[in-house]
């Protein structure tokens, strides 16, 4: 058996782990990638985005299409190349199932060799909550690259972390895959790899200034860019929701807010609940290193702007970035699992995250099934449509349309019979697929008025797939003519259901784990108290 704690060598704990434990890792691995695998399409976001494009390499490779060409990217291409290879050899379909997968199972081992690292111990119920973190916003949204690049950089963490001497330098080796996903991750190793190394360094009795120093140079960070980049920084909070990693859960409606709050108030007070018990072992050292860490990391969620478009993005291949504070969120999401792991093992941990899972997935299933039926449909008009034809389409009935984005799976539908006329992807530039102006294939510079995009000489003919009617959910397929104004992207709305996952629901959250504690108080202070006689 692997000890409680974990012995000197960090590759020798490794071996023993998957020898007495395969059997088990096989199991968790299975499990955490069922929702990859449960329906006949990924519901991912932008991820069917992802595999048309790389469906769409092999066409410009190949000379097929005239007018797009591929340029060469050092970042945000890890998840795009893994589709391309696998498209070669198996079908599309296939492809996006293993890659998904594989994102999943990097990002859940991540976070999970992590809270190993930080805890030096094999906390197992915590791998409900790094499954349900690892099918969060940001893998909803289907930015996998970014996803990607925090799962590695947790994995790089952890050998920094735990690692001595020469077994640090293999986190090195895992640095250009990471920024081969996304600067974002590595981003996040470089800071957290930092403090970790100086906490290491630094006696005990320094730590706290350390931990001072950092939240200073976070605060220091905020002012530059206010200051300096203020003009390219957008800081309202859009949505307008707490951001402190359990509104990862945050997905397909309100009924999301259950499992969220759920968690946050099940967590508060099993901690609090493990601080209190036993009068000396409180244990405060085995929660210091981790929750340095998510302090750390709220704190630099509120010290950053949502969006992002500055000078030095370009030097490295991005007109911006958006969505920055959701984005943390998924490493705060990893840091909360690192401050769970800290827990003494009890069961009703493992079934109280457990049953938390449970709601999250069940809800989970039932969106992107209903989404999937509608795609269903979206896949039969498609097949009707003449082969090699421009397609865009408005479908908005759709559970997400206001937190999680739902607009790109046209895209999946058109691989192998037409071209998405508004893929995105050619147009942000951000990508390896690039488009000439004017081509026949794709939009490059969509110029939208109020009441939508006005179709010009060029861009016709085309197909329009939409709803029959505001009351239906069978779809029709229109030939707008030039001078035409079509919609696709979906209406914001004002006022966004996430907006109750407030400073107001966290009061009641922390008020409600506290009265959980308090009645364990009670409860276990009668058990203690011996009977009168």
């Amino acid at each position: 058996m692997v000890p409680e704690g974990l012995p000197a060598s960090l590759f020798g704990d490794v071996s023993k782990f998957l020898r007495n434990y395969w059997l088990r890792v096989l199991a968790v691995s299975f499990a955490a990638i069922v929702p990859c695998l449960w329906l006949r399409h990924l519901e991912a976001g932008d991820e069917s985005s992802h595999l048309y494009n790389a469906w769409l390499t092999h066409l410009i490779q190949g000379g097929q299409t005239p007018g797009l060409f591929l340029v060469r990217r050092s970042n945000n291409v890890l998840f795009d190349y893994i589709l391309s290879g696998l498209g070669r050899m198996v079908s599309w379909g296939a492809t996006e199932k293993i890659a998904a997968s594989f994102a999943v199972l990097i990002f859940v081992w991540g976070t999970f060799a992590l809270v190993c690292s930080t805890t030096k111990r094999v906390p197992w119920f915590v791998l409900p909550c790094a499954v349900i973190f690892a099918y969060g916003w940001t893998f909803e949204m289907g930015f996998i690259n970014c996803y990607l690049s925090v799962g590695l950089g947790a994995l790089a963490l952890a050998i920094l972390v735990r690692g001595r001497g020469w077994e640090q330098l293999a986190a090195m080796f895992l640095l250009p895959v990471i920024w081969m996903a996304h600067p974002f991750g590595l981003a996040v190793f470089a800071a957290f790899g930092a403090y970790a190394f100086l906490a290491d360094k630094l006696p005990t009795r320094l730590r706290s200034y350390l931990l001072a120093g950092s939240v200073l140079g976070l605060i220091a960070l905020h002012v530059f860019i206010r200051v300096y980049h203020g003009e390219a920084s957008v800081w309202s909070y859009e949505p307008r929701h707490v951001h402190d990693g359990f509104d990862q859960l945050l997905l397909y409606g309100p009924h999301y807010l259950l499992p969220a709050r759920l968690f946050r108030a099940f967590a508060f007070a099993c901690v609090s609940i493990d601080l209190l018990r036993g009068g000396q072992d409180r244990r405060w050292s085995a929660y210091r290193f981790p929750l340095e860490f998510v302090i750390l990391c709220w704190i630099g969620i509120a010290s950053v702007p949502t969006n992002f478009d500055a000078h030095l993005l370009q030097r490295i291949g991005f007109g911006s970035i958006s969505f920055i504070r959701e984005r943390l969120t998924t490493v705060a999401a990893v840091m909360i699992c690192c401050v769970l792991g800290a827990m003494r093992p009890k069961k009703y941990l493992l079934i109280g995250f457990a049953a938390i899972a449970s709601i999250f997935f069940f809800f989970l299933y039932q969106d992107t099934s209903a989404i999937n039926r509608v795609e269903e449909r979206l896949d039969r008009v498609v097949s009707e449509i003449p082969a090699g034809q421009r397609v865009v389409a408005t479908i908005w009935p759709l559970p997400g349309t206001t937190n999680v984005t739902t607009s790109s799976i046209l895209n999946r539908a058109c691989i192998g019979h037409c071209f998405s006329y508004d893929d995105y992807e050619p147009m942000t530039r951000q990508f390896r697929t690039r488009a000439e102006s004017g081509n026949w294939f794709v939009l490059t510079d969509k110029q939208s008025t109020p009441g939508g995009y006005i179709l010009r000489p060029r861009d016709v003919p085309l197909f329009w797939i939409k709803e029959c009617s505001s009351n239906t959910t069978q779809l029709c397929v229109l030939h707008p003519a030039a001078g035409d104004s079509i919609r696709t992207d979906p209406p914001v709305d004002s006022t966004p259901w996430s907006g109750r996952f407030n400073l107001s629901a966290l009061t009641v959250d922390l008020l409600g784990g506290t009265i959980v504690l308090g009645a364990w108080w009670v409860v276990g202070s009668r058990k203690r108290t011996p009977e009168r006689t």
